[in-house]
């Protein structure tokens, strides 16, 4: 039976160790094998390498067979970077050694320094190796986590970029291949986890995650990144063919309907795609690109490919949000009011609450872009809110001004996504209540589109609008999809008509055809009627004759700030009054 001595011995002898080392071998022994980790000392003079004394934990990791003249498969690759180590004046060094163990990889922590000289012994190097195998299996498993998606097991956002990297990296490429990048947008996914709860939601994730992988072609790479978004990374040898190709692949997949519980679901999804110019092009640049597609697929409801300076729109679009949400918090938007004039007698009879923003960063910005802004960002609700009270407000304090109430009211727009999301009725409940002034002099304007997308709801809020005893307008009357029929049973009080129609009804006659019909009809249904986009006098003696109630437009005025509001209605009703 051999002692650690033995090996201790032979371990030197193998390494060309004289006598001398040998004992100075045996008197550090003891000291090493206090060491908790594998260690061994070894001297380097004269270009000789000689291992001097090592602890058991050396022997077992690297050092596999103690039979003379016979070494580890391993042992090459250790004492070269020992010996490399103790050939820099650089020390101590640390590195990292990887081998193949019996049961998988294998890693150590090595560090090689300098020893104190001793008598006889100038040249002495300790080498201490901690195995970290076990930490790297760790930081494996914790490197999946964070590189995959709990639910779907597929690559999250930093795995698929990481995925891609990789096939661009080391996958075999013929000259101008491209690769793509397709974006795929769950359509209605939030209805799922609302009506049938989130362990319904993750099924149908589950299920649609299996049905896209089913599509994917050899070296294709699909990943989950986002709530209910999905993008795969494809090769493309055809560009846009292939693009096409999978499309349809995903198309079929998801064509049949996923049952969840009882139910049959059928899956719709926005598909938005971007191609690279080269296999140089930044991949995350691309995925973006198609991010920015899928979004305008979900307004237009087609297979949308990334065109130059979508991404611009989009990189637009999130600066308008993060500054819009940063102004509404701040009190940084204003309103405009325009005056509403009666075409019969001249009178101020209201204004129209106009939303207006000027930035810092981006100057003016248009109410069309920031609007359509705040809808798809879901800021139109704090937005919509904010004019609400700010046009009541207003009318406070104006009547403060005044002394007396003043006889005139605003008419405050509602977004048909505020209506959807939104409290409504409260709202403006709330506006009257801190304002202090009456429902009748708060006019709320919606659109035919607010109407028709969801009439019970829209029923609803109107009924209880008039319950405040507010008037109600429906704008931009003649662009929609109303019926007689919805007109006669909603407690409508005024049409207005969109200024497409009226801009252009003394030089177009089939215009005109439609604002006299207009006109009758809201004679017949006992309505008012508003024409917007008045531009000049013709149109508004015209209007006056066909026997409009009311206009608004720029031969009249243009939207104004409040104190300049004020100002305009004091002197027309000055005039008035003398």
């Amino acid at each position: 039976m051999r002692n650690r001595s033995d090996d201790t011995e032979k371990i030197g002898l193998i390494n060309g160790a004289d006598d001398a080392h040998l004992s100075h071998g045996v008197a550090i022994r003891d000291w090493l094998v206090a060491l908790p980790h594998a260690a061994a000392v070894f001297s380097y003079k004269d270009n000789v390498f000689s291992i001097i004394a090592t602890n058991a934990s050396f022997g077992r990791h690297f050092v596999s067979s103690i039979e003379e003249g016979k070494q580890s498969p391993h042992a090459a690759e250790w004492r070269k970077r020992i010996l490399h180590c103790a050939q820099s004046e650089n020390l101590p060094e640390s590195f990292e050694l990887r081998r193949e163990g019996k049961l998988g990889p294998e890693f150590f922590f090595c560090t090689v320094g300098r020893l104190p000289e001793a008598e006889g012994q100038p040249n002495l190097f300790l080498f201490t190796a901690l195995d970290r195998t076990s930490d790297r299996a760790i930081e494996k498993n914790l490197r999946r986590e964070l590189l995959s998606d709990g639910l779907t097991a597929l690559p999250n956002r930093t795995g698929f970029g990481e995925e891609i990297e990789d096939r661009l990296a080391n996958m075999p490429w013929p000259e101008n291949a491209q690769f793509g990048i397709i974006a795929i947008d769950l359509s209605r996914f939030s209805r799922v986890n609302e009506s049938l709860g989130p362990m319904a939601g993750d099924e149908l994730l589950i299920t649609v995650a299996k049905r896209l992988k089913s599509s994917l072609r050899q070296g294709d790479v699909l990943a989950r990144i986002g709530g209910n978004d999905f993008a795969i990374f494809a090769r493309l040898n055809n560009g846009l063919s292939d693009v096409l190709q999978i499309v349809q692949r995903i198309k079929d997949a998801l064509s049949y309907p996923i049952r969840l519980s009882d139910l049959q679901i059928r899956v719709d999804c926005a598909i938005g795609c971007a191609l690279s110019i080269s296999l140089s092009d930044d991949p995350e640049d691309v995925v973006r690109k198609a991010q920015a597609a899928v979004k305008i697929a979900k307004r237009s409801g087609k297979v949308e490919i990334y065109r130059n300076g979508v991404l611009k729109e989009a990189q637009r679009r999130f600066s308008v949000e993060s500054r819009l949400r940063d102004a509404l918090a701040q009190g940084g938007l204003n309103l405009a009011f325009q005056p509403l004039i009666h075409l019969q007698t001249g009178e101020i009879t209201g204004f129209e609450a106009l939303a207006r923003w000027d930035d810092e960063e981006l100057g003016h910005v248009s109410p069309v872009e920031f609007i359509a802004v705040a809808e798809e960002s879901g800021l139109i609700t704090q937005l919509g809110r904010w004019a609400a009270y700010e046009a009541a407000q207003t009318l406070s304090r104006w009547d403060t001004k005044f002394g007396q109430p003043l006889p005139v009211g605003v008419n405050v727009n509602l977004s048909p996504i505020q209506m959807a999301r939104d409290d409504v009725a409260s709202m403006f409940e709330e506006a009257l209540r801190y304002s202090g002034i009456s429902g009748n002099r708060l006019t709320a304007e919606l659109t035919e589109s607010a109407i028709v997308a969801d009439p019970e709801k829209a029923r609803k809020l109107l009924f209880a609008l008039k319950d405040l005893h507010m008037p109600i307008a429906m704008d931009d009357f003649g662009t929609g999809y109303s019926n007689l029929a919805s007109l006669h049973s909603l407690p409508i009080d005024i049409l207005k008509i969109d200024r497409s129609f009226v801009s252009s009804m003394l030089e177009d006659r089939d215009k005109e055809i439609m604002v006299r019909a207009i006109l009758s009809l809201a004679e017949s249904l006992g309505l008012h009627v508003t024409a917007e986009g008045i531009e000049t006098q013709q149109l508004a003696h015209a209007l006056q004759n066909l026997g409009c109630w009311q206009g608004q437009g720029y031969y009249f005025a243009r939207p104004m700030t409040e104190a300049e509001a004020f100002d305009y209605w004091r002197a027309r009703w000055n005039f008035e009054t003398i």
